[in-house]
């Protein structure tokens, strides 16, 4: 049986290459000592074949096969356009 990849959701952060973008997820846990929820912020560039993504968009991102040295994540769909 196949296992499945990882899905995650962030906002996307840079347009500038072609068909990368750079999306930034962002999670929220609780400190393990202070119990303060600590927010935290990562970003994954991901490929985007149709260079449809823009800026401030809401994207689902996929685990994939390696694009490039830095690329291993794929741009699945759009769930929210920028204003």
């Amino acid at each position: 049986m196949r296992e499945r990849r990882r899905r995650l959701i962030g906002v996307v952060t840079s347009d500038k290459m072609e068909k990368t973008v750079v999306v930034t997820v962002e999670r929220h846990y609780r400190h393990p000592l202070y119990k303060k929820v600590v927010r935290d912020a990562k970003k994954y560039m991901a490929h985007d074949e149709e260079n449809t993504c823009q800026m401030g968009d809401r994207v689902a991102i996929i685990e994939s096969r390696p694009y490039s040295r830095h690329k291993r994540w794929s741009v699945v769909e759009i769930l929210e356009r920028a204003a």
